[in-house]
């Protein structure tokens, strides 16, 4: 059985338990690529994706129908924060240096979501009982002693910054919207789709000429995400201005 089915076969497992017993099942973290698959799935009940803010990543899945579960369902996620002891010693940390350290300490990628960097600060989306042993083990980052604690939601300066700007292109096609968001030829735009690189709103785009809807969040590996917030006007030539907010 090869990988695909195997991912297959896991959700519809989590779904059919979750339908069996009438509680809410929760899966691990999934990738942009799994959470694609989870989409395309007809399932005996509903699932929502959750990362733990707004334009997430990483997500896990809530299976369960509402109508039938008499309980809220209790998300299984917390935040730890991870900063210096002291800023003023520490060395420039990254996103690969915290999460390095954190696998380092034997736990699996799929146990925790994204990881927001901010002035050498980083925050961790994690499984509850994950994000409580990094809060107590993890000591060091690199070269630097850190120390950790769990609060209950990101500030507002961790979140992804987004910066509006506005592009002039000869369509909406999906390769034409990454080529002028990322200064890319099309036909670089185009190798990238044929990569599997390319999703819009978590679902893999697989042709060149998908057309997003407004507000789509479109990731492109390697080079980030940004916002297709539609088409503004009209140059005298007939291309389109388009709105993107890019992270």
């Amino acid at each position: 059985m090869d990988d695909l089915s195997l991912l297959k076969n896991r959700f519809f497992e989590l779904a059919a338990r979750s339908d069996e017993k009438g509680i809410w099942i929760y899966s691990d973290f999934l990738t942009q690529a799994e959470q694609s698959e989870l989409k395309k799935m007809r399932l005996p009940v509903n699932f929502e994706l959750i990362g733990g803010y707004d334009g997430a990543e990483r997500r896990i899945a809530v299976f369960g129908n509402e109508n039938d579960i008499y309980y809220s369902a209790d998300i299984p996620l917390k935040i730890v924060k991870i900063s210096p002891v002291l800023q003023k010693f520490a060395d420039a940390l990254t996103h690969r240096d915290f999460l390095g350290s954190v696998t380092a300490l034997g736990i699996k990628r799929e146990k925790i979501g994204d990881i927001i960097v901010r002035d050498n600060t980083a925050y961790l989306i994690g499984l509850d009982n994950i994000a409580d042993y990094i809060a107590s083990e993890l000591k060091e980052v690199k070269h630097t002693t850190v120390k950790c604690e769990t609060v209950e939601k990101l500030p507002k300066n961790a979140l992804p910054e987004l910066k509006c700007e506005e592009r002039t292109v000869s369509s909406e096609r999906i390769d034409v919207l990454i080529a002028a968001v990322y200064n890319l030829s099309r036909n670089r735009a185009q190798i990238l789709i044929d990569a599997e690189k390319v999703f819009c709103g978590g679902v893999l785009v697989k042709s060149a000429s998908f057309l997003p809807n407004d507000g789509s969040i479109i990731s492109v590996r390697g080079f980030g995400r940004f916002i297709f917030d539609g088409v503004l006007r009209k140059t005298k030539k007939g291309k389109d201005v388009i709105a993107v907010k890019i992270y």
